[in-house]
């Protein structure tokens, strides 16, 4: 079973602060009907609580079709897509059971997996830049105070009608 990883990322899209993939999405990737896919999951719906999916309102997939090229999967609906969280992958590992949908899952939340990982790299240079940042105007106040303490002390052995530097006379 050839799945591209490229794909997948793809398939995963940023919806009310959480990373999430579409039924249709999902169903393509388990080579199942998106309606046999739901219907799996409203047998099970106990197993999916309001964080684990959710159904797009449809200013969200209003915005989330100009985001992207508008498939074939996302194109005609009958009804809005539902949003499934990593959680609710995970959750339908346990209610879809052929060998394809195994492997896919896998493959699915190894992704998740590594794009917490670039998050959490990401957040961390984040704050190494802020923190240099706050280093360097720290040193930047600290070595103009020394100059303006310098100017203070030489300033009354400089000649009256001496130019500054950097002012206009």
């Amino acid at each position: 079973m050839d799945v591209q990883i490229k794909k997948i990322e793809k398939m995963i899209y940023q919806i009310r602060g959480q990373k999430v993939m579409l039924d249709g999405d999902l169903a393509e990737l388990y080579e199942v009907e998106t309606k046999r896919l739901n219907e799996q999951v409203r047998r099970n719906i106990k197993r999916f609580p309001s964080d684990f999916m959710f159904q797009l309102s449809y200013q969200e997939f209003s915005n989330l079709k100009s985001q992207i090229a508008t498939s074939s999967t996302h194109g005609g609906l009958r009804k809005l897509p539902t949003a499934f969280t990593e959680n609710g992958v995970a959750m339908l590992s346990g209610i879809l059971n052929s060998d394809r949908a195994i492997f896919i899952n896998i493959a699915i939340m190894r992704i998740f997996t590594k794009l917490r990982s670039f998050l959490l790299l990401e957040k961390d240079i984040s704050n190494r830049v802020d923190n240099l940042e706050q280093g360097t105007n720290k040193m930047f106040k600290i070595v103009f105070e020394r100059l303006d303490e310098i100017e203070e002390t030489i300033a009354p052995k400089l000649p009256a009608n001496r130019k500054k530097i950097g002012l206009k006379n």
